[in-house]
């Protein structure tokens, strides 16, 4: 198994290799451990509150923990872990299939750890979940059988500890048992409820427990609810099959992989939809009448429509909004696809009378033309520009890539280029509240606020309690000199949301510009507790101070903000005013020098350099 072990890291390493090197991508910043988590209490959190990760996967998160605790926030460290755990699925994949006696188990294993349906999963930190959880839920089927093979309690223990431990890394695992049962017919052609049935009622308790606590959270916390996921039953029917074979066309021919794909429009009044279950319907009849001569096709069958069955439309999930399908969806499903394929290609070839060489050669071509395929599908995942840009080529109707691709942009400092993407995404999506507030903030960065404003009052109207709309519009009044009612926003969004720092930041910046300098260090305080390692909390915090001439805490607040950021010319500028504002004119000057050294066009540290060269401390 050494051998096949190497073989696989080797040639997954090689095919994976462009991502390798890739940077957090879109939701990446919510599963890397954020800087109120990474402490022993703040993983004592991610356990116990419910809530302060993007999802309730408490392991998953203790492995991120652990991850950021030993290479912090350097990228590649994830990515390689995610590989490892990839390839070891891939391994363990190849010694279940070895017990249970199913031919061609390297070949599965390696069109697993090659197949370009799963660069998503790889190449994208924020899906460890799935990379991870299969893991464990391999290690908990292996455990199973050798619980099969003599049933002490000790072996039953130890495979229940492993399925638990796959569904607090993802509830997609809950599917385990079912799975498990398919396998266990396949074997025998019958089902025991004393001997197969019962003991995996435990496992199907905590599955449907933990599907139903993960539907839970989707609705109420991430969001999976209202007119976007409004489907009868018919329509999720009509999902449901469609889905599968989408699902089934991409494994058999990974052409047009994209990171989202169109979201479909579920018609039931539609004909031609209605060939997906007819057609369901009818490969299924054809695959019960033959298990009287070979059940492995009707098991495969159920394997992967049953491991599909958490994202096949029946249960909301978040993603529904922008696509009913994507490629890590498919992740744990594929396995028993792939493996029935392997093994009907080994028999395939041990059945026809061509050379021996035969078998291997088109193996090795197969795998290799996966391998190409998985290296130019993970060039897209290099960075997040490259991600969007490339989706809106496969998908350019696709209005979530459109403003993920804005707000890159506007991240990266690139405002101008970001409002087409993000008028482009309201004309593919009118009305819906991020866009708008996206749309809004970047007019607002453009001194554009009056065009803002519509667009904030609208995004507030639609969705009350958004927290991030009302400090937008907070910025936008403030620039409009409509004082009262900022603050106002501002404080609306501190009470939707006491952790969204930046409401905070421009609450307590208001107030301070407004006289209320205790109000506003109180808020400051706050945003430090949420962010200790802000440079902009202790920027505006420092400013703050400056304005109710408190000149020497204003140097010591700014003076933080410059050890968290020293490549930041405003901090610099900021630091040389204060200075200046003392009295310490050379010391201002190194600081304006400085802020020239990394921004030599900032008008204002030119400025200031001349004002401390004459000794003129006046800052207007």
């Amino acid at each position: 198994m050494g051998a096949v072990f190497a073989l696989i890291l080797i040639a997954t390493f090689a095919a994976y290799f462009p991502a390798l090197t890739g940077e957090f991508l879109w939701d990446d910043a919510g599963h890397v451990t954020s800087p109120s988590l990474q402490s022993w209490s703040g993983l004592a959190r991610i356990w116990f509150e419910v809530g302060v990760t993007q999802q309730y996967y408490p392991l998953l998160h203790t492995a991120f923990w652990i991850e950021h605790r030993l290479w912090g926030d350097a990228p590649a460290g994830y990515h390689l872990i995610n590989l490892l755990w990839h390839v070891t699925s891939a391994c363990l994949l190849i010694e279940l299939l070895r017990r249970l006696a199913i031919p061609g188990a390297v070949l599965a294993g390696l069109i697993f750890a090659l197949h370009p349906v799963c660069v998503e999963s790889v190449a994208w930190i924020s899906e460890q979940k799935n990379t991870l959880s299969t893991v464990f839920c391999l290690a908990a089927a292996l455990a199973w059988l050798r619980f099969e093979d003599e049933r002490r309690p000790a072996r039953y223990t130890i495979a229940t500890l492993w399925f638990l431990a796959a569904l607090l890394t993802k509830t997609v695992t809950a599917t385990l048992p079912a799975a498990l049962l398919v396998i266990t017919w396949w074997q025998r052609g019958r089902l025991s409820w004393r001997d197969d049935v019962q003991p995996l009622l435990v496992w199907l308790v905590l599955g449907l427990g933990a599907g139903l606590g993960s539907s839970w959270f989707e609705r109420t916390q991430i969001g999976a609810n209202g007119v976007d996921f409004t489907l009868d039953p018919m329509e999720r029917g009509l999902l449901a099959c469609r889905v599968v074979w989408f699902y089934l066309g991409k494994l058999l021919w990974p052409a047009g992989l994209t990171f989202f794909y169109p979201r479909w429009t579920i018609d039931a009044s539609s004909i031609w939809q209605w060939f997906f279950p007819g057609a369901t319907l009818v490969v299924l009849a054809g695959l019960v009448w033959w298990r009287r001569r070979d059940r492995a096709p009707l098991a495969a069958a159920l394997l992967f429509g049953g491991t599909l069955f958490p994202v096949l439309g029946f249960v909301n999930v978040y993603p529904f909004i922008f696509s009913y399908v994507a490629d890590h969806f498919q992740y744990l499903a594929s396995l028993g696809l792939i493996a029935f394929l392997a093994a009907a290609a080994t028999r395939g070839f041990a059945f026809l009378s061509w050379p021996r060489w035969s078998g291997p050669v088109t193996a090795a071509c197969v795998l290799t033309i996966l391998g190409g395929l998985t290296w130019r599908q993970s060039v897209m995942y290099c960075d997040v520009v490259t991600l969007y840009e490339t989706t809106l080529t496969r998908n350019p109707a696709s209005w979530v890539a459109q403003l993920n691709l804005g707000t890159t942009l506007v991240d990266a400092g690139r405002t101008e280029e970001a409002l087409p993407h993000l008028q482009r995404a309201l004309e593919l999506k009118p009305g819906y509240p991020v866009i708008l507030n996206s749309l809004g903030n970047v007019l607002n960065r453009l001194g554009r606020s009056r065009e803002a404003l519509p667009l904030l009052e609208q995004a507030v109207r639609i969705q009350p309690r958004f927290a991030g709309a009302h400090n937008t519009l907070g910025v936008a009044l403030m620039a409009l000199e409509r004082a009262d009612e900022g603050i106002a926003e501002f404080g609306r969004a501190v009470d939707l949301d006491p952790n969204l720092t930046l409401a905070s930041v421009n609450l307590g910046w208001a107030l301070a510009n407004n006289g209320h300098y205790t109000e506003a260090v109180a808020q400051f305080e706050h945003a430090r507790r949420l962010q200790p390692e802000s440079a902009d909390v202790e920027v505006k915090w420092g400013l703050a101070l400056d304005l109710r001439g408190d000149t020497a805490g204003a140097i010591l607040h700014l003076e933080r903000a410059l050890e968290l950021q020293p490549g930041n010319p405003e901090i610099h500028h900021a630091m040389g005013r204060s200075f200046l504002g003392a009295g310490r004119r050379s010391e201002a000057a190194e600081q304006f020098q400085a802020a020239l050294r990394l921004d030599p066009n900032h008008v204002g540290a030119q400025e200031g350099l001349e004002r401390s060269r004459r000794g003129n401390a006046a800052i207007p």
